[in-house]
């Protein structure tokens, strides 16, 4: 049975609020007028064509954050870019506030955290890295104004929103799919698999690779001729049921 991975990304409106000055400002909860929220969200099941796109514009409020809501309760893994920081803790929110339980546990791929260990690019923004990868590059619009247009409720801006939202889901799986072998044991697809497979990616194109030793036991290793990821056996070579794990550098 394949694992169910999700990827995602949201965008929100800006908290707004009465203010004195446009520099060194402090602004006290009690100049809020509104809180920052989830205005819409892309997602798409890895290695499936269709993306799903949910908004303010679309539905209510409520039915957008259900509908992400379930999403989640049935993904075993969650990728995202920044999405620790920013969109799953933005979510979390927004699921508390509609009283909502937490969604069924699941594993977590910030493939933000995967390129600020792993690389050195000269920035981490998805769009610069997707560039610099070839990917892709994110939608090009407007600026702020696209955010101002869409809680005016414009058509068009919104149109483009939903481009936007929908082009950085894309990208997310494309740079995941690019940088799986340096991936750090987040997610192993062992736990859904009956056979021996790849942790990474789940393939079954796997060759040995020599043994890791360790002062007592051997153990042995293996390539993935799809991913290029190297792992290992959870246990000696003596044993008699096998499992890998993705072996960290």
């Amino acid at each position: 049975m394949k694992p169910r991975i999700l990827v995602i990304d949201i965008e929100t409106a800006p908290a707004s609020g009465y203010i004195w000055k446009l520099f060194d400002v402090n602004v006290s909860l009690s100049q809020l007028i509104d809180t920052s929220k989830v205005i819409c969200f892309a997602a798409k099941w890895y290695g499936e064509k269709k993306v799903i796109f949910a908004s303010n514009q679309e539905d209510t409020h409520k039915a957008m954050i259900k509908k992400a809501w379930s999403l989640f309760n049935e993904a075993d893994a969650v990728i995202g870019y920044n999405s620790k920081n920013f969109d799953c803790k933005i979510l979390n929110k927004e699921f508390i506030l509609e009283g909502l339980t937490p969604p069924t546990p699941y594993k977590h791929i910030d493939l933000l955290q995967t390129m600020r260990q792993n690389f050195k690019f000269m920035s981490n923004k998805l769009d610069h890295v997707s560039q610099e990868l070839g990917i892709g590059k994110k939608t090009s619009h407007q600026g702020f104004d696209l955010w101002t247009a869409c809680m005016n409720n414009d058509s068009k801006a919104w149109s483009l929103m939903k481009k936007y939202n929908i082009n950085d889901v894309k990208l997310t799986e494309e740079l995941y799919d690019k940088v799986k072998p340096w991936l750090k044991s987040t997610f192993n697809h062992n736990e859904h698999s009956n056979e021996v497979v790849c942790p990474n990616c789940g393939s079954h194109n796997l060759t040995k690779n020599g043994k890791y030793l360790s002062p007592n036991r051997a153990y042995q290793k293996y390539v993935c001729k799809d991913c290029f990821s190297h792992s290992k056996s959870n246990i000696s070579t003596k044993s008699k049921v096998e499992t890998l794990r993705t072996i960290s550098s």
